[in-house]
């Protein structure tokens, strides 16, 4: 027969802890309280700060597009970035775009300078905005700062490798340099990720410059539809 004095024991004993449990609740409550409170205002200011930049974003866009629907370059850059220099680069590109589609490489030029001059935050954005200047300029360009910014965007890996090569070959043609462009064409074309209008661009330059592309390119040039 159990002794009743252990059952009294042991009430004794969880009545004292739940005493020192409310103690120290009273106590040091009020800090989980503050730290329950913070978790709770953290999470709703991330949300609403989310929130706000995808209205920032979506206001831009739109700001972007009415812009291209006037066909006036120059309202595209008047766009305000809000402080984005990734948003003011691609404004660049689009002005750029519509003002060689408007015949005015020069005004191109000076937009795609402005925001490199600016730097930004995203230096894949800055290097496109680079390789478009290099393409809108062409001849124009100073051939040493031209050859410059090919070699920093021709290095291996870059993001617009392939595409900086392309544009090096280009220059060689335009300088009268024609087998060394065939021999630059030769090596972008045996490099890994080139894609089939890449493949097919060089295939044709080849052919212009009087020398045979590889078969495999022919094939891809005479598959290609017509324009």
């Amino acid at each position: 027969m159990s002794d009743p004095n252990y059952g009294f024991i042991d009430e004794v004993t969880d009545e004292l802890r739940r005493e020192r449990l409310f103690g120290l609740f009273r106590r040091y409550g009020w800090i989980a309280l503050v730290v329950i409170l913070g978790i709770v205002a953290g999470t709703i200011w991330v949300e609403y700060s989310a929130h706000q930049r995808n209205l920032a974003a979506r206001a831009w866009g739109d700001a972007i597009l009415a812009a291209e629907d006037s066909g006036d370059p120059a309202a595209i850059v008047a766009v305000d970035a809000q402080g984005s220099a990734g948003r003011a680069v691609v404004a660049a590109l689009l002005a750029a775009g519509q003002f060689g589609e408007n015949d005015d490489p020069a005004a191109a030029a000076e937009v795609l300078r402005g925001v490199i001059a600016q730097g930004g935050d995203d230096p894949v954005l800055t290097d496109l905005a680079r390789l478009k200047l290099v393409m809108v300029a062409g001849p124009q360009m100073n051939p040493s700062e031209r050859d410059a910014v090919l070699g920093e965007l021709s290095r291996t890996g870059a993001p617009f490798e392939l595409l900086a090569l392309e544009q090096k070959a280009v220059a060689l043609i335009e300088a009268g340099r024609d087998d060394d462009a065939i021999t630059l064409i030769r090596q972008i074309q045996k490099k890994d990720g080139l894609s089939e209008t890449l493949r097919r661009r060089l295939s044709e330059m080849m052919i212009t410059l009087g020398a045979e592309p590889e078969p495999e390119d022919t094939a891809a040039t005479e598959a290609a539809p017509a324009g």
